[in-house]
């Protein structure tokens, strides 16, 4: 009896010999480990709460036929069967039937039926033949659980939404799955298992609950970065480009409303191989004449209206710069309509100014943030290459050369960071991608705007070179890019950028790179934009390859905007307090002037439920008896469609209606004798 006792309580235990005895040595107990449990990731959402990134859990689905009652099994695995073919129909009914047959009689109690099942096929299974018996006696194994994380949007941002990879040596943590990877992951948990015959099993309570991941709230907004997706792409295949890259950021925040990044694969379609915007450093061209104007009117070298000769060929030592118009310049012309043309001129004005004095230029490029990277916390940005004199890098020709944007590397966000600084009032701000972290209703962390520097120039040389970016469209390069419903500023790029070999190729096989960059609407800038496009086939010129697709995104981001658009009816008279109300029913009448706090007198001697209604001196719904007598067609009109066909159907009418509001006419008048299934049209207006 002493025997039988101990191995029952052995086996509630499953370890083969109970928990309170020692092993075969009088020493081990039963082996117990403690196991981590890992938490649901939080989501990445955009900045009305899309989800860009989220988790979804697949199963595993197995069957165990072993513990299945013979009766029921032969009744019913062909129906099983058909039904499951049915669901995951990679196999046929017979195939299904075989292989369970199969694993009954080869006593197996883990045969596979599908991998990965969503949770909504999960819930299928459990209702089928069989199945719905409950693991136990139907043999359904469905508790194993994998969370996978989905792009709901596939491309979409796809690079700088980023990914944590664990591998043998280290974890990989890329965009922005990275960089807030320890708000993301959550908090492991922990559980006791306990080593059986079969393998482990996990006993008792959980010892530490794991804590699912906060969520964390980008800056992005998916609509805006769906318009910079389709209209870059499309430009991309129009010019069979290498690559091309987008960016949209918020003037007064820094937060990056989009982010595109799409590289040209093997099998000619575009996809976000690689982060451009963030990670690729190139020289800006002409978008850099900018701040070598900027420096000039800091340092008071020249004034706008300063005439110059845009000769079209400009000769430093032994090298030449030609204008794009093939060298024959622009003739005598002020400084202004020299940058709204994009005249290589200001290689020949920067070098005249500074010759003597090149510090004095590198260091007005320091003072507006040209050497410093942004600081973002998505990581891989590059610092930017900005020569120095003494450098070996520092030649006779670097200063006319750095002057249009050779000579010195930039990424497509640095550049930006400038162009939005101008449209920001001189106002430096910090380029970032997340706004919040939350978990579950509570903000747990927030990002606000973050000011690197106050004022990056005087406002003199603020207000000018505002003038000349609204100018290049006005007037200069841009031209063809003006806005129907507001004005652009900013700067067209053309540059000769290296092949793969770091030389320049030969004329004719040269690749370029065409960019513009800017901000909408001029006058009350909201957000600024970049658009790059390396190394397009059939045009070469900023304005054409990148200035249409940077005006496309403005006009669809400002027709969907409602920032941009004032009321159309703020002008117009306002509707009286008291609404005007239709006869009808009183107690519906009343019901509704209370939920919508409508003051109302009702007569004291007023019996009948049909009333008619008035506004009365007092602004109140007061309401007069309408007589609605036995036998009698009633009066409906100026009453709803609904009222009048309750009244005349209840009377025995048959009811025909045109139109729709409110009863103005009714084919029989009021108070005459009824006679049942007689027609009557009513006419609504």
């Amino acid at each position: 009896m002493l025997i039988v006792i101990i191995k029952t309580i052995s086996i509630q235990f499953e370890g083969g010999q109970p928990i309170f005895m020692s092993s075969a040595n009088g020493n081990e107990k039963i082996p117990t480990r403690t196991v981590k449990s890992k938490p649901r990731r939080g989501q990445i959402l955009d900045a009305n709460y899309t989800p860009l990134v989220t988790s979804i859990s697949f199963y595993d689905i197995h069957m165990d036929p072993t513990v299945i009652n013979e009766n029921v099994f032969n009744e019913q695995i062909e129906e099983l069967c058909f039904e499951l073919s049915k669901l995951f129909p990679n196999k046929n009914p017979k195939e299904y039937e075989l292989n369970i047959r199969k694993a009954r009689e080869n006593k197996s109690r883990y045969v596979l039926i599908k991998k990965k099942a969503t949770n909504e096929e999960r819930k299928k299974l459990k209702q089928l033949p069989i199945f719905k018996l409950g693991r136990l006696k139907g043999g359904l194994i469905d508790n194993q659980e994998i969370i996978i994380r989905k792009r709901p949007h596939g491309e979409l941002m796809k690079r700088t939404l980023g990914y944590v990879r664990e591998n043998y040596k280290n974890t990989l943590m890329v965009g922005i799955e990275g960089a807030y990877n320890d708000y993301l992951k959550g908090e492991e948990g922990e559980q006791i298992e306990q080593k059986i015959s079969t393998g482990w099993k996990k006993i008792g309570p959980i010892t530490k609950e794991s804590v699912e991941g906060a969520n964390v709230v980008t800056s992005i907004d998916k609509e805006i970065q769906e318009v910079a997706h389709t209209e870059l792409i499309q430009q991309l295949k129009t010019q069979k480009a290498k690559n091309g890259c987008v960016i949209v950021m918020e003037v007064k925040t820094g937060y990056i409303k989009a982010i595109v990044n799409l590289s040209r694969g093997k099998d000619g379609n575009y996809y976000e191989i690689y982060n451009h915007a963030i990670g690729t450093k190139e020289v800006p061209g002409s978008t850099f004449k900018l701040a070598s104007l900027m420096a000039l009117l800091e340092d008071d070298k020249i004034n706008l209206e300063t005439k110059v000769n845009a000769k079209g060929v400009y000769k430093f030592y032994n090298d030449e710069l030609k204008d794009s118009n093939y060298g024959r310049g622009y003739g005598i012309i002020t400084i202004k309509e020299a940058f709204e043309k994009s005249s290589n001129v200001f290689a020949e004005l920067i070098n005249n100014a500074y010759k003597n004095e090149p510090h004095k230029f590198i260091n007005r490029l320091k003072q507006f943030k040209i050497n410093d990277s942004l600081g973002i916390d998505i990581s891989g940005e590059p610092k930017p290459t900005l020569y120095e004199p003494g450098s070996k890098n520092w030649y006779g020709t670097s200063l006319p050369w750095m002057a249009i944007g050779y000579e010195l590397l930039q990424t497509p966000l640095q550049t930006l960071a400038l162009y939005n600084t101008i449209a920001n009032d001189g106002k430096f701000v910090k380029p970032q991608f997340v706004k919040e972290i939350k978990r579950g209703n509570e903000i747990i962390k927030t990002f606000p705007p973050q000011i690197i520097k106050k004022n990056i120039c005087s406002k003199n040389t603020l207000e000018k070179v505002k003038s000349c970016l609204e100018g290049v469209v006005k007037r200069g390069t841009g031209s063809a890019l003006k806005s129907a419903f507001f004005d652009i500023a900013g700067k067209t790029g053309t540059a000769v950028v290296l092949d793969e070999d770091l030389k320049y190729a030969k004329t004719g096989e040269k690749k370029y790179q065409a960019s513009f960059a800017g901000y909408f609407p001029a006058k009350e800038p909201i957000y600024s934009c970049i658009v790059v496009v390396s190394a397009p086939t059939r045009n070469i010129y900023g304005a054409t390859v990148s200035g249409t697709v940077f005006t496309a995104i403005a006009n669809k981001v400002y027709a969907s905007s409602l920032k941009y658009h004032k009321p159309i009816n703020s002008k117009l008279d306002k509707k009286p307090t008291i609404p005007n109300s239709k006869a009808g029913n009183i107690n519906d009448i009343i019901s509704v002037c209370n939920k919508l706090n409508i003051p109302t007198k009702t007569e004291k001697d007023l019996n009948n439920t049909w009333v008619n209604t008035t506004i009365n001196s007092n602004k109140e719904i007061s309401f007069s008896e309408r007589h609605i007598t036995k036998g009698k067609v009633p009066n409906v009109i100026g009453m709803t469609a609904k009222d009048a066909l309750f009244l005349l159907e209840n009377n025995g009418l048959i009811v025909k209606m045109k139109g729709y509001g409110t009863v103005i006419k009714q084919s029989i008048n009021p108070g005459a004798k009824i006679q049942n299934g007689v027609l009557i049209e009513i006419i609504l207006s």
